[in-house]
């Protein structure tokens, strides 16, 4: 390992051990039970909360996947099949496995895709150890879900499970690195995530998780330190779009 490598495994080893010391006890069970809860209406309330953002941006996303026919495709933290039900709407041909830790999320994203008239493969489990063999997917796509993850270990388990030449296509709410429009973010977060609980009706669990939702992004990466981090475990070439000053962006890597 160059003197490079083993500075960047260090930063990013420092990192997660952070993140982890300060949410381990939120991602186990209370996370889970937020999910459970939320589920039925998780889509409706994520377009809500980002003031009817969320279908713009998804579609974004969706619309820079390089997709072909008998693509496999991994959707990691597939919650509900958004993104799996808008792959397959524009390349039938392609095939989808969908894997979440949420029994909940994908028995509602299961009827969402049968309404739709998809097939998608549901895997329930830890995507932080993906049940699949090395090399097995052309494709792989997450979206949302970066921030309550170890990230390490799932970038580098999305990139063993890829074919060589593979796609990896990430998109997430990241910390933005201006000050003044973190500061700003952070207060909208506030507001948006205690006013989307109200009007939905959440239970006491996703209530009392609104400081972490905001906690999780202002401890999170930047745009630039999710190429970085793709780059460190080993994809490349990496490109990235981003939107709103770095509040979120679009990644795109390939297995080499």
């Amino acid at each position: 390992m160059s003197d490079m490598q083993d500075t960047a495994a260090q930063y990013f080893s420092g990192r997660e051990e952070k993140r982890k010391h300060a949410f381990s006890g939120i991602w186990g069970d209370e996370l889970h039970a937020v999910f459970k809860d939320v589920a039925p209406y998780y889509d409706v309330a994520s377009n809500v909360a980002s003031l009817g953002m969320c279908r713009t941006w998804r579609g974004k996303f969706l619309s820079a996947v390089d997709l072909k026919p008998g693509d496999e495709v991994l959707d990691v933290c597939a919650g509900t099949n958004a993104v799996g039900i808008g792959l397959l709407k524009r390349q039938p041909a392609a095939r989808v496995t969908a894997m979440d830790r949420s029994q909940e999320m994908q028995d509602v994203g299961q009827q969402i895709a049968r309404k739709n008239g998809v097939e998608i493969k549901s895997v329930v489990g830890d995507v932080h150890k993906l049940p699949f063999p090395d090399n097995s997917f052309d494709v792989a796509t997450l979206q949302w879900a970066s921030r309550h993850l170890q990230i390490v270990d799932v970038f580098s388990e999305v990139f063993r499970v890829l074919k060589p030449g593979g796609r990896f296509h990430h998109h997430d709410m990241l910390r933005p690195e201006n000050p003044v429009v973190q500061s700003l973010y952070s207060t909208y977060l506030k507001g948006c995530v205690s006013a989307t609980a109200l009007i939905f009706g959440s239970g006491a669990k996703a209530r009392s998780c609104r400081n972490y939702f905001v906690e999780a992004i202002e401890m999170f990466y930047s745009s630039r330190e999710i190429t970085e981090l793709l780059e460190h475990v080993g994809f490349s070439p990496v490109t990235a779009e981003d939107a709103i000053g770095g509040v979120m962006a679009n990644h795109r890597a390939t297995k080499p």
